[in-house]
């Protein structure tokens, strides 16, 4: 190859790097604007999270406040959520760039493949997480405030004798209430938000491996048993360890594996048509048995 040659060839190569820097460049701008934008609000934003389990405690008759422990707690709280926020809140443009930056080396056919599912990626996961929050977030708070409450402590265990006061002091038992810290609730309820939310991409992964032919509907159907320990080990990881919290991330990934079976299922069905239709999908594929090999096996009987 000539030096000439190799010029060019680097030349497409350092246009694309280029590209490439920029779109990453402009993401980066975006989330840091996206990041200032939310930071006034990111206060409202921990009432609006803090709100399953505060209306949780208003029905116990309990005063629901939340706490920090260092002067620092609060504040890197909301960069938290600013972070995480902001993101969401710039996601579309930065799928846009991604977009932008891959769409010229995809054909028309390629170009309507992918598109619907960077579409669907980020209403997929806004939809997990409004799942996590309005579902999981109120059936965990309840199971775990459940166990505060009057813990009933004996006299004898108290060593207070036969005094009545003191007695009926013990009877009434120890008071366990939930005094929780802006760190411990807000990393709880953002590992529910983005957990569920990840886990909603999976018919989108599964579909789009589909269309590349990593995976079949049939592949998905055979290790069946394989996912549902998968998904039993994922659920006892993302999730805290309460029976409740992991049984519904379980049922919600499980349905959405089958469903991504059934997507799946149609793209390869819509994979065949256009074979048949462009004429490279053979008719005769399941055709009779051949009437000289049929004769062979008579001979072998």
């Amino acid at each position: 190859m000539s030096e000439s040659e190799v010029e060019d060839s680097t030349a497409p190569l350092i246009e694309h790097l280029t590209e490439l820097r920029s779109r990453i460049m402009k993401s980066v701008a975006a989330f840091l604007i996206g990041m200032i934008i939310l930071f006034p609000f990111a206060e409202q934003i921990l009432a609006f999270l803090a709100q399953p389990m505060a209306d949780i405690m208003r029905a116990r008759g309990e005063n629901p406040q939340l706490f920090f422990d260092a002067p620092q707690d609060a504040f890197f709280a909301y960069v938290k959520i600013a972070v995480l926020f902001g993101f969401a809140l710039v996601s579309p443009y930065i799928g846009f760039q991604m977009w932008r930056f891959v769409a010229p080396g995809l054909y028309k056919e390629e170009k309507g493949a992918f598109l619907p599912f960077i579409i669907a990626s980020p209403l997929l996961f806004i939809a997990g997480g409004a799942f996590a929050y309005y579902v999981v977030m109120p059936l965990a708070m309840n199971f775990f405030l459940g166990f505060s409450g009057m813990v009933p402590l004996v006299s004898q265990m108290l060593g207070l004798g036969g005094d009545a006061s003191a007695a009926d002091a013990a009877n009434e038992g120890l008071k366990v209430f939930y005094f929780g810290s802006i760190k411990s609730y807000l990393s709880l309820a953002m590992k529910f938000i983005v957990a569920f939310g990840i886990c909603f991409q999976l018919p989108v992964l599964l579909t789009l491996m589909g269309k590349a032919g990593l995976v079949s509907a049939e592949g998905l159907g055979a290790v069946r048993k394989y996912a549902v320990v998968a998904i039993l080990i994922l659920a006892a990881i993302v999730t805290p360890p309460d029976v409740i919290t992991q049984s519904i991330l379980f049922v919600v990934v499980y349905g959405l594996y089958e469903v991504s079976i059934i997507l799946v299922k149609m793209v390869e069905k819509k994979r065949e048509e256009q074979l048949r239709a462009d004429g490279y999908y053979d008719e005769d594929d399941e055709e009779e048995e051949d009437p000289l090999m049929a004769e062979f096996d008579k001979e072998d009987d």
